[in-house]
């Protein structure tokens, strides 16, 4: 007997939407913590959930914009999100002061150098970091370059009590510097100095000492994730990483056209400042000559040695922990998927 074509039909549908329902409970869920507001550097990660290759990896990914990276981490820390975006050094303080905690780890370095700067005024007759000596900075106090000042002036030779300290709220800094009130600040570089000119302070009035460039061999910001999540789900934690990795390869191709990306999550972004800081935060954090030879995410096992070291010094940390407590490189793409610098 023949059965009805629309039985048929019935049964078809009934049968895939069965299908997709099942392939949708298979994903792997993933709650990402960004360090920070949706601007421009954040271009890759939306960019990844917004073309599917998030998907197309078996996971479904939710970013969240974050207060900073302190708080990305302490997220990951509880559990509330499995991965997220912080400041490897802040990585760093937070394992040695909970040597019994839960463990966490960067997986992908980002920013290959840190982004923090010191800005100063000229017209404080400031050109070098020895002629910061006598003269007041301002940053908040969980501000990169505040917290590894003391790196900062050992490498230039310079006392690093030698300088007077304000602690202010971030969104004073910047107005501080341009009124005159201190003679310089630190600050993330792709941050600070947008933030100086849309005060009316441009780069020719500043003295701009970029801590990569004054003999600071800090990481900056890396992906991170629960070790725990992590040993259940490898396979999560590979495909987010060969996902992002795929993202920031397009992103810095075309910036301009990531940044629409931005634009989507957040529709009030000015598109063409937030273009300008993606493309500072390549210039001065992501395309660097170790990541154009290590490729992108990797680390020097040397040189985060010597890292933490300095972190646990500056920091005065209770303990230094090892390398492999900081970083793992056993979830990264190989290296020839992370060649991805255009030339």
């Amino acid at each position: 007997m023949h059965r009805p074509l629309s039985r048929w039909l019935f049964l078809g549908t009934t049968l895939g939407a069965t299908l997709l329902s099942a392939s949708a409970s298979a994903a792997t869920d993933i709650r990402f913590q960004l360090d920070w507001r949706f601007e421009g550097p954040s271009a890759p990660f939306l960019m990844a959930v917004e073309r599917g290759y998030f998907e197309e990896e078996g996971l479904n990914v939710e970013i969240d914009s974050g207060s900073g990276s302190a708080g990305a981490i302490n997220r990951v820390a509880s559990g509330a999100y499995q991965m997220g975006f912080g400041d490897l050094n802040a990585l760093v303080e937070f394992l040695a002061e909970n040597p019994d905690g839960p463990g966490i780890q960067g997986v992908y370095v980002v920013y290959d150098g840190s982004p923090a700067a010191v800005f100063a005024r000229k017209d404080r007759d400031i050109e070098t970091p020895a002629d910061l000596a006598g003269k007041t900075l301002a940053a908040p106090t969980f501000d990169t370059g505040y917290r590894a000042w003391g790196i900062f002036a050992n490498a230039n030779d310079l006392d690093a009590d030698a300088v007077t300290w304000q602690s202010v709220d971030p969104a004073l800094r910047e107005t501080l510097l341009e009124r005159g009130d201190v003679d310089a600040i630190t600050g993330f570089y792709f941050t600070s100095l947008l933030n100086l000119e849309a005060r009316g302070m441009h780069e020719d009035a500043l003295t701009i000492m970029p801590f990569p460039d004054y003999g600071v061999p800090l990481y900056g910001n890396a992906i991170i994730a629960s070790e725990q999540f992590a040993e259940e789900h490898p396979e999560a934690v590979e495909g987010f990483l060969r996902a992002f990795n795929r993202a920031l390869g397009e992103t810095l191709a075309d910036p301009e056209g990531a940044i629409d990306y931005v634009r989507n999550r957040d529709g009030l972004i000015d598109v063409e400042l937030e273009t300008r800081r993606l493309k500072l935060a390549i210039e001065g954090a992501i395309d660097t000559q170790d990541a154009r030879t290590h490729g992108a995410g990797a680390i020097d096992e040397a040189r985060l040695a010597e890292s933490i070291r300095l972190v646990a010094e500056a920091y005065d940390l209770p303990e230094v922990p090892d390398a492999e407590r900081v970083f793992t490189s056993r979830y990264l793409p190989d290296q020839e998927a992370r060649m991805i610098f255009p030339d």
